[in-house]
């Protein structure tokens, strides 16, 4: 049986870890992954951004709830932040107007989801002896979801925050619940047929509302994936920011 975040709020999530490419850590780079899969998809991503990053700490941590009906075991992901039951990108693409809505709905499972990934940031840091200010976000989709509904209500902002093909959800709430502003990069496909890249104009304005200002780059032709040059930018930006 699947179980949701809200289950175990006192347990500990985890995943796959990279070392530092050079001595004691000196930044934390978490890696959020998306719906359906887990942190082995997601921590691939240190390899290309080791060398500007050597003294970074990578870890991609596992979702803590199963997708009902993934089959348990090495070599399947299948996990979720929260579920997502009722997100049709189909009828996004039909009626994009009704975006705002399906966005402002899955608010609630970012919310729910969000006590696991803090503690488990908390955690990290404290492991690492870093301030926040050391801590670089990255979520991919869903990821990107919790990335920033996480890092922009942390108490301690984190020192960036990079999203791909992601979206903002609960945009209306952000004004009165945002606690910093940290750096902000967004990366997304003109072709994603999964998130659609009108996500990305709707996550701006939404910042944009809240008085939160974002870096963005429009990866053209791209579907719902990171593209070489999305993962340059990537790079750039968390050394950049870090």
């Amino acid at each position: 049986m699947s179980q949701t975040p809200s289950q175990f709020p006192g347990r500990l999530i985890d995943g796959p870890r990279l070392p530092p490419a050079k001595g004691p850590a000196r930044q934390l780079i978490v890696l959020l992954h998306g719906y359906g899969a887990d942190g082995n998809d997601l921590i691939e991503l240190a390899s290309h951004w080791r060398r500007e990053l050597p003294g970074a700490a990578f870890v991609a941590p596992n979702a803590p709830s199963l997708i009902p009906g993934t089959p348990q075991g090495p070599g399947f992901g299948g996990r979720q932040w929260f579920g997502l039951n009722d997100y049709d990108p189909n009828m996004l693409r039909r009626d994009p107007h009704r975006a705002g809505g399906i966005y402002e709905a899955l608010y609630a499972g970012a919310e729910q989801a969000a006590p696991v990934i803090e503690a488990f940031l908390d955690a990290e840091l404290a492991r690492h002896n870093l301030p926040a200010a050391r801590l670089g976000l990255v979520g991919f989709s869903q990821g990107t979801m919790m990335a920033l509904h996480v890092g922009l209500r942390r108490a301690a902002a984190p020192g960036a925050i990079l999203g791909y093909s992601g979206v903002l959800v609960g945009a209306a709430k952000l004004p009165e619940q945002a606690r910093g502003k940290p750096p902000i990069l967004l990366v997304h496909g003109s072709a994603d047929d999964v998130v659609p890249m009108e996500a990305l104009f709707d996550t701006l304005n939404g910042l944009g509302a809240a008085d939160i200002s974002a870096r963005w780059h429009l990866s053209l032709g791209v579907p719902h994936s990171i593209d070489p040059e999305g993962l340059r930018l990537g790079g750039h930006f968390l050394a950049q920011s870090l």
